[in-house]
């Protein structure tokens, strides 16, 4: 069996690591995962055949020489080697976690930390037990501090990830209505989130908490914190200037009195928690007003998250990265005070809500039927299930079927919000409704 100081050395001299034999890299290490449908032993021939220096396995019927690494369990093997890397590496890691705007905070702080240090973050979503593990180890001597990002579907997964990770600052955005099914409720998913707070308690050194949430203030109690929120007694105050397309935002620190506006690129009122997280923790570290401003402004939202596209007759707020009953709410209520003549959403179904699904997506009908709209789309099976009870807005069972729609009933002249979770791959919509104008 090889153990990990020996891996750990191999690592050192072939620092990319594999997991997918379609996007080999000559000279990395190939690590044998398994899913609930494959096994990567199979195919650890076939990565080192490709060009991999090594191959992770822990399956002997497959060790086909001294390139071929024997261990018990691959993944918690990939684990504890990204855990011991980041104990060799001597630089801060932030924590980020919450039910949402933890990627959006994820990507505007890196912004803004940029601006003084080499600063790795999570690339996409690598936010799991698999993805953080290979975050850590895509770090280098050169970084100069880091922003890992940690999802969960299920309570001790937090735990689990700051127990490879390691960070010595977390924050939390927010608790509310996500993978409910998985956590058991919104207790769960409260006892699951705030892991990171009693890492940080217990060995790390600061927490960053949003003081206008009395939950997250309670929890945090008793640990070492630094403020931000509208409330003058937080340690980085900010306020919304205007939140027309693009919300701009004025800020100042509780030990300056000058303040300071910053225009950014994200739609939606739901995001100033978000940009003033990621001002609050630059200003802890030490950032000028100005290296805080530029970062900020230089994010532009991908990956369909908050994207505002302006295309012929037709604004888009594309928004279909993610969807759960909390951020669904405050995208429709941002979406309700802004002004347009004509508004139109296509709403996904919400997935992973368990026994909660059908109340909570009929609250959001609830919602919408308060809204002055020109037209409602719905898409899925937890929307078409309600259709008898609310006849008045179209449905659809997948996204395909409503593109197809749109392209004989094409939308001209409105403002538009698509949200959904993930798994609607209501980011197809882009295409027609973007062609279209």
């Amino acid at each position: 069996m090889t153990n990990i100081g020996e891996l750990y050395q191999i690592f050192l001299r072939h620092p990319v690591i594999c997991t997918d034999t379609r996007n080999i890299i000559p000279g990395s290490i190939f690590f044998a995962l398994k899913g609930d449908n494959f096994n990567a032993n199979n195919f650890a021939a076939d990565a080192v055949q490709k060009g991999c220096a090594y191959a992770v396995i822990d399956e002997n019927e497959y060790k086909a020489g001294e390139r071929f690494l024997l261990v018990e369990n691959v993944l918690k093997t990939l684990q504890d080697l990204a855990a011991y890397h980041r104990k060799q590496l001597n630089i801060p890691i932030i924590g980020i976690t919450g039910t949402n705007g933890k990627t959006t905070t994820k990507e505007l702080l890196s912004s803004v930390l940029k601006e003084e240090y080499n600063c790795f973050a999570t690339k996409g979503n690598l936010n799991n037990h698999i993805g953080v593990p290979l975050s850590l180890l895509s770090l280098t001597k050169e970084h100069q501090i880091a922003v890992i990002e940690m999802g969960a579907s299920k309570p001790g997964d937090i735990e689990e990830l700051c127990n490879i990770a390691f960070p010595d600052y977390g924050i939390i955005t927010n608790i509310g209505k996500a993978h409910l099914e998985g956590m058991g409720g919104i207790e769960g998913v409260l006892k699951t989130k705030t892991e990171l707070f009693r890492h940080i308690k217990a060995s790390g050194k600061m927490v960053f908490v949003n003081a206008d949430d009395e939950l997250l203030l309670k929890q945090s109690a008793g640990i070492g914190r630094y403020t931000y929120g509208t409330n003058e007694t937080a340690d980085v105050t900010g306020e919304i200037v205007s939140e027309e397309a693009e919300l701009v935002v004025k800020w100042k620190t509780k030990k300056e009195t000058r303040e300071t506006s910053v225009a950014s690129h994200l739609p939606g009122t739901y995001n100033f928690p978000n940009i003033l997280a990621a001002i609050c923790i630059g200003n802890y570290f030490g950032l000028s007003a100005e290296q805080i401003n530029k970062g900020i402004e230089n994010y532009f939202p991908a990956n369909n998250r908050s994207q505002v596209v302006k295309s012929g007759s037709n604004t888009i707020i594309m928004d279909a990265y993610n969807a759960n009953p909390s951020s669904v709410q405050a995208a429709l209520e941002n979406f309700d005070r802004m002004k347009a003549e004509k508004k139109i959403i296509i709403l996904g179904e919400m997935l992973e809500l368990g026994i909660t699904s059908t109340h909570e997506h009929e609250q959001i009908m609830e919602l919408v039927g308060e809204m002055n709209l020109a037209q409602t789309y719905f898409v899925g099976t937890n929307f078409l299930l309600l259709k008898e009870k609310y006849p008045r807005y179209s449905y659809f069972k997948d996204v395909n079927e409503l593109s197809a729609f749109l392209k004989t009933n094409p939308i001209q002249n409105a403002v538009i919000l698509v949200k959904g979770s993930r798994g609607n791959k209501l980011e197809k919509l882009s295409e027609v409704l973007i062609q279209r104008h």
